[in-house]
């Protein structure tokens, strides 16, 4: 089906018509339509065409009033102020439009006009390391990010770039070589079926378990013995050349620590798919040709022996300029040779037009140098660009940084169990006397409002700011939360259900709507508009905001207007119906963009 105008597409485009007929002089003029408390939408451009034409801004809009066609969309339209135009469409212009909406499975949402392909980088656990709660945000941002371009009709692929490589591994594989009892065999060759989820969860937990005794182990050791230490550097470059039974113990490291992380991305309801993980030894081919070409081409240069690129605006604390170090001295590649092999891969191999990555703010300087340089050489440029969707802190209650009673950093499986129990215990208080859910009934709902909780505290945060990680607001009944939302779709449909087959949700353009009816409707037409602004600027944070004013939108709705007991009769209860069934609608397509499940019965 095709995308459906929104009514504040079709009131500009009647205004812009109207204008075009009444001024011809003025050309091609925009009315400047916006949402208005005065009336349903107000037309200000009538003040710059009067500045343009040089005539009186109140006759100029009395004209352009005068051109409106007579119709079904506009039932009153007034001349106000020096001459702004307020607009109040009709009760059946509006339900005509929700209901073409209703009628289309994507509710009205167009597909983006020229969908491109975006490599969304998210996720970035480190190999041989505990998931904290620093990872949350850019898995969560990054996952939903992913769901609405995806929604929008873009490609979308999915990069994990892990942390695979480096000094450390050298340590843990001579470790290991010299102590090969220590890493369980089942657990490290994935022998447990990872399509259950209570294996997985359990091979998690204890992938994990090993993982942290061999480092914990390993880092004794190379910290009290020289020789150990020493070894454990020649075995960094065997490493490095691809030593065969090197290369098998460091598999193993990375296929232990993969099913942790996936425990942990199954618990947050995310589906992590193995080729999209390509950690930072994927591109390790690539690494020499890039310092090639970034050295022939001049963008970089040798300074001490590194391959340098330098920038006239990043300078030190004493005023000389600060470099990306692409190649050390001692020939090392760092961070930044692997991820400017990774834009060339993305670029040239996967054809992207855009890179988003979804990275702690405090990386910002290093991205901003690294797509510099790949703007140099000419691997992005005005047709394909990169963006760093820089995410804040999550802070405990107190304002500071989250951390544990001890100073520690809190592992995010902890964070998540807890917020589970906390759901589930609202939950279970909530269903108590009202509905009759069973254990596992209550332990599924559970889950879902706590991860829900979790996830909606993060994505109706700007992604740039910090925000606090406070449990017991996450999981309340009031205020601006993913529990609200939840339970305001599961009221519908309660509704929905009690209303039976006797009762169905019919539109009525006929039927006049009361304020409560028509402010409801009025929000649930932006949905479309709403989501082509989220997409164009990677803004989960705005799609939140209209859901929970949806959910407001509808209580006040729900508790102004009867439905299956409205005083019009049976026509008037039927369109009441259709408002209810077409909130749930947009509450479940909006919920699920943003990765949070909307259970039917709470």
């Amino acid at each position: 089906m095709a995308s459906v105008p929104s009514l504040a597409a079709t009131v500009h485009q009647r205004l812009a018509d109207a204008l075009s007929a009444a001024l011809p002089e003025a050309g091609a003029a925009d009315p400047l339509l916006r949402r208005s408390d005065r009336a349903d939408f107000q037309a200000n451009g009538m003040l710059a065409l009067a500045k343009k034409l040089k005539g009186n801004p109140r006759e100029l809009a009395a004209k352009v009033v005068e051109s409106l066609p007579a119709g079904e969309l506009i039932a009153d339209i007034e001349v106000s102020g020096p001459g702004f135009l307020n607009i109040t469409v009709s009760d059946e212009a509006i339900v005509k439009t929700l209901a073409a909406r209703a009628a289309d499975a994507r509710l009205g949402v167009p597909y983006a006009e020229s969908p491109g392909t975006t490599v969304v980088d998210y996720a970035q656990p480190n190999v041989a390391k505990e998931m904290h709660v620093g990872h949350l945000r850019s898995a969560v941002i990054g996952d939903a990010v992913v769901r609405i371009l995806e929604f929008a009709g873009e490609k979308v692929v999915r990069r994990h770039h892990i942390g695979d490589w480096g000094t450390q591994f050298g340590m843990l594989i001579q470790y290991l070589l010299e102590h090969p009892h220590e890493l369980d065999h089942k657990a490290a060759t994935g022998d447990q079926g990872a399509g259950d989820d209570k294996d997985l969860a359990a091979s998690g937990e204890e992938a994990m378990s090993n993982l942290n005794r061999l480092y914990k182990a390993a880092r004794a050791l190379f910290d009290s013995d020289e020789e150990f230490k020493e070894r454990s550097r020649r075995r960094v470059v065997d490493l490095q050349a691809g030593d065969e039974e090197t290369i098998a113990l460091w598999r193993k490291f990375v296929d232990e620590s993969k099913i942790y992380f996936y425990s942990v991305f199954d618990k947050l309801d995310m589906d992590i798919r193995d080729p999209d993980v390509v950690g930072e030894s994927g591109y390790n081919d690539m690494l020499a040709e890039t310092c090639r070409l970034l050295e022939e081409s001049g963008v970089a240069v040798r300074s001490e022996g590194a391959l340098c690129v330098f920038f006239d605006d990043v300078k030190g604390p004493d005023g000389n300029p600060v470099p990306l170090i692409v190649q050390k001295s001692d020939g090392g590649f760092g961070y930044a040779a692997t991820d400017l092999s990774a834009i060339r891969d993305r670029v040239q191999n996967l054809q992207a037009d855009s890179l988003v990555y979804v990275v702690d703010a405090r990386q910002s300087l290093h991205f901003k140098m690294v797509f510099e340089t790949a703007r140099r050489i000419g691997w992005l440029n005005e047709k394909t660009h990169a963006y760093q969707l820089a995410f804040g802190t999550v802070l405990g209650k107190n304002g500071k940084p989250f951390k544990t009673r001890e100073g520690e950093t809190v592992r995010l499986v902890d964070l998540l169990d807890e917020a589970i129990e906390r759901a589930t215990a609202v939950v279970r208080e909530k269903s108590e006397g009202k509905i009759d859910l069973t254990e596992e009934e209550i332990a599924e709902r559970g889950a879902q409002v706590g991860i829900g909780a979790v996830k909606y505290a993060d994505l109706s945060t700007s992604a740039a700011r910090d925000y606090k990680f406070d449990l017991d607001q996450m999981v309340s009944l009031n205020g601006d939360t993913s529990v609200y939302l939840q339970y305001a779709y599961a009221r519908i449909q309660s509704i929905l259900r009690l209303a039976g087959e006797g009762q169905n949700p019919v539109a009525h353009p006929e039927l006049p709507l009361a304020p409560a009816e028509r402010a409801l409707g009025l929000h649930l037409d932006q949905f479309a508009e709403i989501l082509r602004e989220v997409a164009a600027g990677y803004e989960p944070h705005k799609l939140a905001a209209y859901l929970y004013q949806l959910a407001s939108f509808y209580t006040t709705f729900y508790d102004k207007c009867l439905v299956l007991k409205a005083e019009g009769g049976p026509a008037q209860v039927e369109n009441r119906l259709f408002l209810c069934d077409l909130t749930a609608r947009t509450l479940h397509q909006g919920m699920d963009l943003l990765g949070i499940r909307t259970p039917e019965r709470l």
